[in-house]
């Protein structure tokens, strides 16, 4: 992308108003007609047999979770399933989601890593920090104001990292997962699928036992700082674009003040577009 089209991009989103959005993509439910329910059962229907042909059933049925879907300032306008939310189509359009990323650090401050399992739709077989995904559009894990949209994506860390990594919640205490700073960033996956996400970024402590879901994670390994380097620079392993952003622009750094994050917390929103 040229430097123009990401202005003209970011100057898409930025003009979309709650509106505009749910004007745009019928699909979107308004905040007031949401039924808090984790899922829409039942919403890929015959017209998805393209899109999903040759995909895992399990995958599949996970593309009906509903989804946050936001504003340019993050404040949520309404639900969509996973499935509308990373259609590229959509996407080009200036949809947009709520997500979070954990960076969990064991007691040799080594981070544990994954590599997304093959039956993944979006990125598979890439390599990336312990745990992305997305809080749910329900009660607890929802939030519109900054300080309940954290608890929610701590929350929803804590639901993922045992569902992805059977790591159990006693290791990963919600209270115990720091919140650093926003991501907004949009990256094209493979044919018709893609993010654009405010991600936010939580660093956790822990040496947790690690069970992986198999149809989640195809692999795991604790590195340090040196050894991220040096597989940053095996031209056989792929990487997930927003791993790549905050690898590139923060995470070493943070990585070097563990003990310190503090000094690293923003309530901004950093434009990564």
């Amino acid at each position: 992308m040229t430097n123009e089209k990401i202005n003209t991009y970011s100057d898409l989103v930025q003009g979309l108003k709650a509106v505009d959005i749910l004007r745009e993509f019928p699909e979107v439910i308004p905040m007031e007609e949401t039924s808090g329910a984790p899922s829409s059962s039942g919403s890929n229907d015959a017209n998805d047999e393209s899109i999903f042909k040759g995909y895992d059933e399990e995958q599949i049925r996970l593309m009906e979770e509903n989804c946050i879907v936001l504003d340019y300032d993050d404040i949520p306008v309404g639900a969509a399933t996973k499935k509308v939310c990373h259609i590229m189509d959509n996407i080009d359009r200036g949809l947009l989601h709520r997500a979070f990323s954990v960076f969990l650090f064991d007691s040799q401050d080594r981070l544990l890593l994954q590599q997304r399992a093959d039956e993944k739709i979006t990125f598979p077989s890439m390599w990336t920090n312990t745990c992305c995904s997305h809080p749910l559009c329900v009660p607890g894990e929802l939030g519109s104001d900054l300080d309940a949209a954290v608890r929610g994506a701590q929350s929803a860390a804590q639901r993922k990292l045992e569902q992805e990594l059977g790591i159990a919640a006693r290791f990963v205490p919600v209270d115990g997962f720091k919140f650093l700073t926003r991501i907004h960033y949009m990256a094209p996956s493979n044919g018709i699928w893609g993010e654009h996400e405010i991600d936010y970024i939580l660093i956790t402590r822990a040496d947790p036992v690690v069970t992986p879901n198999p149809n989640e994670v195809k692999d795991i390994k604790y590195v340090t700082a040196a050894e991220l380097k040096a597989m940053f620079e095996d031209s056989s392993l792929t990487f997930t674009p927003w791993f790549k952003l905050i690898c590139e622009s923060y995470l070493f750094k943070w990585w070097a003040n563990l003990g310190k994050l503090d000094q690293f917390r923003s309530n901004g929103i950093e434009r990564m577009l």
